[in-house]
C-alpha cells in the first residue's frame, strides 16, 4: 500500500538535518526580503497619502520671502485651537502695499470670513494633498479611503491567494506576489490623478498581500518544532525592521513620488534572488512530489552538515503505486478537500475562532498605532518608536512562548492588552508619563499576541490547507484594520468609546482563546484529522496512566 505524506513524521526529519542550521537560515535570510518589501509596500500610504499642514494664502501679503507664520497672519486668518485655519481667511477689505508689513488689521474685514483657493505650505513634504489639490478638513475622507481601499484590496485577495499558493505552490505565488506589488508601486509613483493613484493602491496589496503570510509559512515549514518561536521572532523582527525604514526612508525623502520608486524597484531587482528559494517540502509530500522534496532534505542535511540515514530515504521516495495515487487525489480537486474540512463542524468552530482572533488582533493593534501621534511631535520619528517599541515584545516571546505555550501567552496578552486599554481612560488629565507607559504596555502585548497568533495559527490547520485557512482568517482580519482607521470618529460621540471597544473586544477575544488546543512541542499536523486530534493522545496518556 503507498504511503501518503501522513505516515512520514517530517518533524522529526528535522529534528536529524538539524532544527535551525545553516540552510534554514539561508533561507530565512531570503525570506526576510519580501518581509521588509511588505512593510513597505502596505504601509507606504501612511506617508504616501498623509495630510500636511497648510493654510490659506493671502494675496499681496504672501511674498517672496514666504513665511508660514508671517507677522501680519493673525490679521488675515482666523485661528482654531491655536493653528491657523486650512481653508478659510478673512476678506481684505482695501489694497495692501507689497511692504508685508502694512498687512496690517485695518485691511481686513474680520467679521467676514471667506474660502480660500491657494494655499501656503508649512515645509517642502509633498504628498497627494499637495499634487492633487485635495485640501479642507471636507476632502479628508479622501486620505482616510486610501488606507481602507488598501486593506479593501488585501481582503479580496487574501483567500485567493492563500488557494493559489496551497495549489500551485508557495515559492510560485511569493515570486508573483513580489512581482505584481512591486510594479504596480512603482506605476503609482507616476499617477497624474487621484483616481489612478486609488486604483494602483488597490491592485498594488491585492497582488501582494500574501507576500507575509507565503513568506512567513515558506520559512517555518522547514524549521523544526524546537525553534518555531525563534524563526517565527525572526520574520516578526524583519517586519519591525521594514517599518522602522519605511520611516526613516520617508524622512529622508519628502517627495511622495520619489519616496515609492526607493521602496517598490528593489522588489522587482530582488526577484533573481527569491528565486533561489526551495520550495516547502511539506507542500511537496502534500502533491506527492517526493523526490523534489527529498532532494530539498539532502541539500539541507548536506549544507547543515548532517547526514539522512537510508530507512528514512526510503520512506521518502514513492513505491510503484504511489505516484497513481497521488495523481488520483489530485483529481479529486481542491474545493472538495475544502468542502470535506468544512464538513467538520470542529474544524469549522476553530476557523470561526480564529477569524474573530485575528480581526480583535489587527482592530486593537492598528487601532492604537492610529493614537499613537502623542508619542513625539514629528510624525516620522513617531512612526519609528512605535515599530521599535514592537522589538521587547518579540524578546519577551522568545523566552515564555516554549515554556508556556501557546494557548496561554495568547490568552494572557490579550487580557492583559484589554485591561491596559480600560486603564487608559482612568489616567488623570496631565499626567503624561502614566498615559505613555499605559500605551507602550498595551502596544507592546497587543504585539506579543499577534506574533504569537502567527505562529499558533500555521500549528492548528493541516499542511495541505494551512495557508488557504491562514488566509480566511487575516481576511477578517483585514476588516479590523478597514474598521480602525475610523475609530478615530467614536471619540467624538464619547471620548472613551474607542479604548473601551478595544479593551471589550481584546478580553472577549482572549477567554475565546482557550478554546483552542495547546500545540506546544507538538507535530505540524498534515490532514483535517491530525488537526483536529492535537493533544488528543496526550490526554488519553495521561488518563491511562492515572488510572494504571
Amino acid at each position: 500500500m503507498p504511503q501518503s505524506e501522513d505516515d512520514i513524521d517530517l518533524d522529526g526529519v528535522l529534528s536529524q538535518i538539524g532544527q535551525f542550521g545553516r540552510f534554514q537560515i539561508r533561507q530565512y535570510a531570503f525570506m526576510v526580503i519580501p518581509i521588509i518589501f511588505n512593510a513597505f509596500f502596505t504601509l507606504s500610504y501612511v506617508f504616501t497619502a498623509g495630510n500636511l499642514n497648510y493654510r490659506c494664502q493671502v494675496p499681496n501679503c504672501d511674498n517672496a520671502p514666504i513665511s508660514f507664520h508671517p507677522g501680519w497672519l493673525n490679521n488675515s486668518t482666523p485661528f482654531k485651537n491655536g493653528e491657523p485655519a486650512q481653508c478659510e481667511r478673512y476678506l481684505q477689505i482695501r489694497n495692501t502695499s507689497l511692504d508685508n508689513s502694512y498687512c496690517d488689521a485695518d485691511a481686513f474685514d474680520r467679521s467676514n470670513v471667506i474660502r480660500c483657493d491657494d494655499f501656503i505650505y508649512e515645509d517642502d513634504e509633498i504628498t497627494i494633498v499637495k499634487d492633487f489639490n485635495i485640501n479642507c478638513p471636507e476632502n479628508d475622507w479622501k486620505l482616510t479611503l486610501v488606507g481602507t481601499v488598501n486593506n479593501i484590496g488585501q481582503f479580496v485577495a487574501l483567500p485567493i491567494a492563500g488557494y493559489l499558493s496551497d495549489r500551485f505552490g508557495r515559492r510560485l505565488v511569493l515570486l508573483l506576489s513580489v512581482a505584481g506589488s512591486a510594479v504596480f508601486g512603482v506605476i503609482r509613483s507616476y499617477a497624474t490623478s487621484y483616481e489612478w493613484f486609488l486604483v494602483m493602491e488597490f491592485l498594488d496589496p491585492a497582488i501582494g498581500s500574501t507576500m507575509y503570510t507565503t513568506a512567513f509559512i515558506l520559512a517555518l515549514e522547514l524549521v523544526g518544532p524546537k525553534m518555531r518561536v525563534t524563526g517565527n521572532n525572526v520574520i516578526s523582527c524583519a517586519f519591525s525592521f521594514g517599518e522602522a525604514s519605511l520611516g526613516l526612508l520617508a524622512m529622508f525623502f519628502r517627495n511622495w513620488r520619489t519616496l515609492l520608486k526607493v521602496l517598490y524597484i528593489p522588489g522587482i531587482v530582488s526577484l533573481p534572488l527569491l528565486w533561489m528559494t526551495s520550495e516547502s517540502v511539506r507542500w511537496l509530500l502534500s502533491k506527492g512530489e517526493r523526490v523534489k522534496a527529498i532532494n530539498i532534505l539532502k541539500k539541507a542535511a548536506k549544507t547543515n552538515g548532517k547526514i539522512l540515514s537510508s530507512s528514512t530515504l526510503e520512506n521518502f521516495y514513492p513505491t510503484n503505486d504511489s505516484e497513481d495515487t497521488s495523481e488520483l487525489e489530485e483529481k479529486a480537486g481542491f474545493f472538495r478537500l475544502l468542502g470535506d474540512a468544512f464538513r467538520n463542524p470542529g474544524l469549522l468552530l476553530r476557523v470561526a475562532n480564529c477569524s474573530f482572533c485575528w480581526l480583535t488582533n489587527v482592530l486593537v493593534y492598528y487601532g492604537l498605532s492610529l493614537n499613537s501621534v502623542s508619542l513625539a511631535g514629528d510624525k516620522y520619528l513617531n512612526f519609528i518608536l512605535v515599530s521599535l517599541i514592537e522589538l521587547p515584545g518579540f524578546l519577551i516571546m522568545q523566552l515564555i512562548l516554549d515554556r508556556v505555550g501557546r494557548r496561554i501567552t495568547l490568552c494572557t496578552t490579550m487580557l492583559l492588552c484589554g485591561l491596559f486599554c480600560f486603564l487608559s481612560e482612568f489616567i488623570p488629565t496631565g499626567n503624561a508619563w502614566l498615559s505613555l507607559i499605559l500605551f507602550l504596555v498595551s502596544k507592546m502585548t497587543i504585539t506579543m499576541s499577534f506574533g504569537t497568533l502567527y505562529i499558533y495559527t500555521v500549528e492548528i490547520f493541516p499542511t495541505n490547507l494551512r495557508q488557504s485557512l491562514l488566509s480566511v482568517c487575516s481576511m477578517f482580519g483585514r476588516i479590523g484594520s478597514m474598521i480602525a482607521p475610523q475609530t478615530p470618529l467614536l471619540a467624538k460621540v464619547w471620548t472613551p468609546l474607542p479604548m473601551v471597544i478595544f479593551g471589550t473586544i481584546g478580553i472577549t477575544s482572549g477567554l475565546a482563546i482557550l478554546q483552542f488546543p495547546e500545540t506546544l512541542n507538538t507535530q505540524l499536523p498534515n490532514t483535517v484529522q491530525e488537526a483536529m486530534n492535537i493533544n488528543t493522545e496526550e490526554k488519553n496518556n495521561r488518563s491511562v496512566n492515572k488510572f494504571s
